[in-house]
């Protein structure tokens, strides 16, 4: 049975392509959560891989770390997105609110004027 030996730096850099190959290959941009579980995944795999390697069995180290970062990393993503969306919809009533806010000026300044014009 051969035995194969794998460098931390090899791993490293296999991992590092795999995941630049994943986010490269996606013909759309990648939502927030989806960046968070690539950036997880990657980081834990390559920090499981490296615990792994210390115990003797590296694969099973930076899978498990993968899973692990990964799903982590979508949980952290989830909430960032959702503050996103709070904030898109926090500016959509902010805006709003300013051209109420211009048109109701508009207004007092006609009334004004028209008040202006019948005390003469």
């Amino acid at each position: 049975m051969a035995c194969y030996s794998i460098s931390r730096d090899s791993l490293i850099g296999t991992l590092t392509g795999a995941l630049l190959l994943t986010a490269a290959g996606c013909s759309e941009s990648l939502s927030t959560r989806e960046k968070a579980a690539l950036i997880g995944g990657g980081a834990g795999a390559a920090t499981g891989a490296i615990v792994g390697a210390a115990v003797g069995n590296p694969g099973a180290g930076a899978a498990i770390g993968g899973a692990l970062g990964a799903g982590g990393g979508a949980l952290a993503g989830d909430q960032l997105q959702k503050q996103e969306r709070e904030q898109e919809a926090l500016g959509r009533e902010l805006t709003a609110q300013e051209r109420e806010l211009q048109r109701q000026r508009r207004e007092l300044e006609r009334l004004e004027n028209r008040q202006d014009r019948y005390e003469y």
